[in-house]
């Protein structure tokens, strides 16, 4: 009993020493290390002592100074947003910059020369370039820049005159790159083992078959070569490509035709695309004229045969068709019908383009034409007497249609009723000859007979 009570009374006193032993080394470390970091007065570079460096950035973070504060305030902004720019190196990647814009301007000929020139001060060059001429002249234009110098050539070339449209973007090839070296890498590689054992080779046909893989090689080896020294030529040198168009050179006009029911003069303009109404209800008819172009336009003309109207017989709800209609710019007219029947209308609208000195462009003309259908269907019901009446007058008029269309369907044919009664009358009378002339003994099938029977017949005869 006694042996057992000791044995958990001594491991307990062991227990005890060791816990006091590790304070104690903990605490003779620190005092080392405070006497190490005392002796060298900071901390070695490169050494990255964890205590030191921990305890240098706290400190740091406890007490920012005033430079940092406003630094820390420039970077999260004060309500104040910095325009973004799009910048073009400084990623460490490989990059193919290219854009593709299309400006507007009165001389394709002088924009392309000031565009030439304004490429030309920043260090790129003119790589391409396609002209056309009249009725349509235009102007694309290739050049090649620094990716540095990408942003400021688009800033100037978009300036030259009216900019149209933009398309930028970015293609990051950098592992395409990293990966047509490494296959490089190999290939060539491989060439070279092929060229040492073509050196030891002294069979022929083992030659021949060293030669020609040999060859494989080499040309996989180029075209992988030619593929590194493209890509590499694209991330060198951004391409734009710009298309420079003469500025009124893109008449067009847009016509939108809707109907809706009632009479207001137009005010209720523009109604639907079509409608079905009752015969003999009214209708309204808008037109709604539009410059879809890049020049103004002037002297408009509108006619529908199946309307039967023009422009001078419309309703003027909007716009001023008497001055030039800029670019965007639209006028609303309208014209107020009886749908008496379905009608299918057929609008035509022209215009002439003119420039900013109210001269006439030759060779150019808008024009549009639009289609509505107004469907009349019969409301039913008792008709009234003057619904009767002017059925029955359609009903006449109908029918006197109808007659003159026969009659001029059979003049053409009046003479045969003639010949088959000159035929009729001809062999009638041909009969009737036939039929009164006496017959003689020899017409007789008994004509050679002779004696009493013979006389008999000749008596009955006559």
């Amino acid at each position: 009993m006694t042996y057992h009570m000791q044995k958990p009374s001594m491991r307990l006193l062991v227990l005890a020493i060791v816990l006091l032993l590790v304070p104690a080394a903990c605490s003779s470390g620190d005092s080392a290390d405070r006497e190490m970091f005392d002796e060298i007065g900071a901390p070695l570079d490169g050494a990255g002592f964890a205590p030191e460096t921990t305890t240098t950035m706290a400190s740091a973070q406890e007490a920012p100074s005033d430079g940092d504060e406003r630094s820390g305030a420039n970077q999260l902004g004060s309500g104040g947003v910095e325009p973004v720019v799009f910048q073009t190196s400084g990623f460490g990647r490989d990059i193919i910059f290219t854009a593709d814009l299309t400006v507007a301007v009165p001389d394709v000929a002088t924009a392309g020369e000031q565009a030439t020139r304004e490429i030309q001060l920043l260090g790129g060059f003119l790589f391409g370039q396609r002209t056309t001429g009249d009725p349509t002249p235009m102007s694309i234009l290739t050049f090649k820049v620094s990716p540095d110098d990408f942003q400021e050539a688009l800033d100037r070339l978009g300036s030259i005159g009216d900019l149209r449209s933009q398309n930028v973007s970015a293609d990051d090839v950098t592992e395409r790159i990293v990966d047509v070296q490494s296959r490089i890498n190999t290939a060539e590689a491989s060439v070279e083992r092929l060229r040492s054992l073509l050196e030891g080779a002294v069979d022929i046909k083992t030659i021949v078959e060293l030669e020609n893989e040999l060859l494989e090689r080499e040309t996989q080896l180029e075209t992988m070569r030619g593929s590194l020294r493209t890509l590499e030529d694209q991330v060198a040198l951004a391409t734009i490509v710009l298309t420079i168009t003469e500025a009124e050179s893109r008449p067009a006009v847009s016509l939108n035709v809707t109907t809706y029911l009632g009479h207001d003069d137009g005010i209720s303009c523009p109604g639907s695309s079509g409608i079905t109404v009752d015969q003999t209800d009214e209708v309204t008819v808008c037109f709604e004229i539009f410059n879809v172009g890049d020049t103004l336009l002037t002297d408009f003309e509108l006619r529908d045969p199946v309307l039967d109207v023009e422009f001078d017989d419309l309703i003027l709800i909007f716009g001023d068709p008497a001055t030039p209609i800029e670019p965007g710019e639209s006028i609303v007219l309208a014209t107020e019908t009886v749908a008496e029947r379905s009608l299918r209308t057929q609008t035509t609208v022209t215009a002439t383009p003119v420039n900013e000195d109210g001269d006439v462009l030759s060779n150019r003309k808008a024009a549009n034409t639009v289609t509505v259908f107004i469907q009349a269907v019969d409301p039913g019901g008792i008709p009234t007497f003057t619904e009767g009446l002017q059925a029955s007058w359609r009903l006449l008029v109908d029918l006197a249609q109808a007659l003159v269309l026969f009659a001029g369907a059979i003049i053409p044919f009046f003479w045969v009723p003639i010949l088959i009664w000159l035929a009729w009358r001809y062999t009638t009378r041909r009969n009737d000859a036939d039929g009164l002339a006496p017959r003689t003994s020899t017409d007789s099938p008994e004509a050679g007979k002779t004696g009493p029977v013979a006389a008999t017949e000749t008596v009955d005869g006559s």
